[in-house]
């Protein structure tokens, strides 16, 4: 009865406890339901609150927007305003301006139809008087043809007559009276023009030789340039037609060689070779090509600067190259490029005194001798030679006679033809000018090498030891060397019956072999 009971009260307290918490669960409830709405109603407000102070805020940037775009537009209407206002006035101004102009032309052509009809009154006026002349004047000619008995055309003719027996009587006086003070003063204006030409150029003697000497700095240098068994001398001496003499001349090395061009080349291939250092077969002939370029570049320079100091223009390439190969020409032991520089300016001076034309007479001087210098033989004169060359680059008529004529290989058609032929006397005739010896020697040791060149076989021919020894260097692949002693003896022959010369001359044929092969 006991645990029944306990079992009741403890049901019923877990009961009125259940009850009791729900109430108290209940009664929480509400009041969390009554704070949140509190809260919310709280954020309610504050949300209106700042919505009102966003709204406001944006309406005051929006008005400054509004007021700052107005501001701006009535700036820019202001601006244009302004502009419109000065094209306005531009325009204004320019149409006053063509009013003036208008009015001002209007006046003019007034002016000019009143001078018009003016002048065309005055015309009519001068041919009714004319026509009053020509009536007076008719019936004068008619008065006199019945005094006189003649014609006016019969009365022309005789008068006519009268003054051409008188005019033609006193010329051929005027013209007897000239011809016989010509005479008399001729031969002396001519020899005062000469002579003042001659003083005013400066003149030089002949100062070409055969022989250049190469100084060392030691005669160290002198076994380098020999090289084994004499083989640097020799490649040196083959690629160059040099003669080199290396003797007991405390340092120097002679250069022998009636070629001044060759002469030059091995002058500046051995001042390569040495200060290089480098000295054997392969490198001479490398430094020899490259000279040899050298060499004809300072030609053409040489040609420039000539025609520049002349004040010669227009001037074809290929002369003014044949120009400055003239530097190592010479004629009768004569500079031929100072030759010509001298009868240039000698010509220059003399068409100066007598009136002609000064340029042309200096570009004929200049070329006159270029016939001197061809790249290969020719039958012709020089003078020939030089007015062909000279015909082909483009040279006036008046130069092309000069030079063909200057040795009266041809008729002289032109004034300054007989100049050019006196000037080329006065330059080469003076005192110390020229050498008739040395030419002629070098013309024999050019016979000696042309005879050589007409062998079928031979590369190149050196006249060395002044005209006593022949290098003869032939095509291995069309020379053998039993034909290269038969060429030796041919060749020999030949000199013999074809040359005059003293002593004798030793006649070396030179065949080379070489075998080149390049690895790669």
């Amino acid at each position: 009865m006991e645990t029944i009971l306990i079992i009741i009260a403890l049901v019923a307290g877990i009961g009125g406890g259940f009850g009791i918490a729900k109430f108290l669960e209940k009664s929480n409830v509400s009041n969390m339901i009554k704070n949140a709405k509190k809260e919310a109603a709280s954020i309610l407000r504050d949300a209106n609150v700042e919505a009102e102070n966003i709204k406001k805020d944006k309406l005051l940037q929006a008005k400054e927007k509004f007021l700052e775009l107005k501001s701006e537009h009535e700036k820019e209407i202001l601006n244009k305003d302004k502009k419109i206002a000065e094209v306005e006035k531009r325009t204004r101004d320019k149409e006053s301006q063509v009013s003036s102009e208008l009015a001002k032309a209007k006046k003019v052509n007034d002016d000019y139809e009143a001078k018009t009809n003016e002048y065309n009154a005055k015309i009519e006026l001068l041919d009714k008087k004319q026509q009053e002349l020509e009536k007076l004047h008719k019936s004068q000619v008619e008065q006199l043809e019945v005094i006189s008995g003649l014609s006016a055309e019969d009365a022309r003719e005789q008068l006519v007559e009268s003054l051409k027996a008188e005019a033609k009587t006193k010329a051929m006086s005027h013209i007897q009276d000239t011809i016989e003070e010509a005479k008399l003063t001729a031969q002396q204006e001519a020899k005062k023009v000469i002579i003042n030409t001659i003083q005013r150029v400066g003149t030089e003697e002949a100062v070409e030789n055969c022989v250049s000497v190469f100084n060392i700095e030691s005669d160290d240098v002198k076994g380098r340039i020999i090289g084994r068994e004499g083989r640097n001398i020799r490649a040196l001496e083959a690629a160059t037609g040099v003669e080199i003499i290396v003797d007991d001349t405390p340092e120097a090395i002679i250069l022998s060689c009636f070629d001044p061009v060759r002469r030059e080349i091995a002058r500046l291939s051995l001042h390569k070779l040495v200060t290089d250092g480098r000295i054997h077969p392969a490198r001479i002939e490398e430094v020899v090509a490259k000279t040899t370029k050298q060499i004809d570049d300072e030609i053409i320079e040489v040609g420039k600067r000539t025609v520049i100091d002349l004040g010669i223009h227009g001037l074809h390439p290929e002369l003014i190259k044949v120009v400055g190969r003239m530097k190592y020409r010479s004629s009768y032991g004569q500079n031929l490029l100072q030759h010509s520089r001298e009868v240039a300016k000698l010509c220059g001076i003399m068409a100066a005194e007598l009136g002609l034309n000064v340029k042309l007479a200096k570009r004929a001087g200049l070329l006159h001798d270029i016939g001197k210098v061809p790249d290969t033989e020719s039958d012709l004169p020089h003078a020939l030679l030089g007015m062909q060359w000279a015909e082909k680059f483009g040279e006036k008529e008046e130069v092309c006679n000069a030079i063909g004529a200057h040795h009266d290989e041809i008729e002289m058609k032109y004034l300054i033809s007989p100049i050019i032929q006196v000037c080329d006397a006065i330059s080469g005739a003076r005192p110390g000018a020229r050498r008739q010896v040395l030419d002629s020697y070098i013309q024999r040791l050019k016979d000696l090498e042309n005879i050589a060149f007409g062998f079928n076989g031979v590369k190149n021919a050196y006249a060395i030891q002044a005209g006593r020894e022949l290098r003869v260097i032939v095509e291995s692949e069309k020379v053998s060397d039993d034909m290269a002693s038969n060429l030796s003896f041919e060749i020999s022959q030949k000199i013999q019956t074809e040359m005059t010369y003293p002593g004798q001359v030793k006649i070396t044929v030179i065949r080379e072999t070489r075998a080149v092969n390049i690895a790669k």
